[in-house]
């Protein structure tokens, strides 16, 4: 039962980006963490994400500016390795807040801290109108892909500086999408690549091997909504569910901070 209930939440937080203006990764990671440790879910929406791209990539690569890539890509490639291996830092740090909540322990640990924070945090920029208009000039692109991939490699949270930097490198349309899948696709690479040594060696807070399967299904399943609703349906942003799904982000962020989840 559980299981099923796991894999239905990744359907449909996969499926609500298609209303809610928030991406893929922004919105699944949270979905994730109600049912996994952070670390795990962060790995596992990243491996959705690449798994997403890479049908975007087959179709748009070739539109790619590779210049961009090249300024922004590999510098955000760099960043992302040192933002994931502090994602597995913090995962092996001890609780930094213990207290007793109606007569239950509640411990507080370092990186449901700082990944309830960056929830909150992006949450609230991307329902922003003024983070939505911010245009960074083109001469800061190596200084975006820093800052886009080591927030990438932490938490998982790329998409919306991404476009912020990339927005006035003089790219049309499909070039524009096309040089963002590319920089995506080379941040995720790297750091699944980070998340699974880390995994491998013991960390992210010893997972239990036997939510594996679990993990599989729920990634699938988060996929498959993705690659659907894209295709059958197209995205339309609704406000009310854009606020919706805002305050359900900041419910998790908030669970986070607290212990509570």
């Amino acid at each position: 039962m559980e299981t099923a209930i796991i894999a239905f939440a990744a359907l449909a937080a996969s499926l609500l980006t298609l209303f809610s203006g928030f991406g893929l990764g922004t919105l699944l990671m949270p979905a994730f963490a109600l049912f996994f440790p952070v670390p795990v879910a962060v790995a596992a929406t990243a491996v959705v994400h690449l798994a997403n791209n890479l049908f975007k990539f087959i179709l748009l690569g070739r539109l790619a500016d590779w210049p961009v890539v090249l300024r922004f890509g590999l510098p955000a490639a760099l960043s992302a390795v040192a933002g994931a291996l502090l994602l597995a830092e913090l995962a092996a740090q001890p609780p930094v807040l213990d207290y007793i909540l109606f007569g239950q322990a509640v411990n507080v640990t370092m990186i449901n801290l700082v990944i309830g924070l960056l929830i909150l945090a992006f949450a609230i920029l991307e329902l922003s109108p003024a983070f939505a208009v911010i245009q960074v000039p083109r001469r800061y692109l190596a200084a975006g892909g820093v800052l886009s991939g080591f927030f990438g490699g932490l938490s998982g949270n790329q998409g919306a500086l991404r476009s912020a930097f990339l927005i006035k490198a003089g790219l049309d349309k499909q070039g524009f999408v096309a040089t963002g899948v590319v920089c995506s696709v080379i941040v995720d690479t790297v750091r699944i690549v980070v998340y699974g040594l880390a995994l491998h060696s013991g960390g992210f807070g010893g997972f239990d091997s036997a939510l594996t399967g679990t993990v599989a299904l729920a990634m699938l399943m988060a996929f498959a909504g993705a690659y659907l609703g894209v295709r059958l349906l197209g995205k339309v942003t609704l406000r009310f569910v854009q606020l919706a799904v805002a305050v359900m982000m900041m419910i998790v962020g908030l669970g986070l901070v607290s212990g509570l989840l």
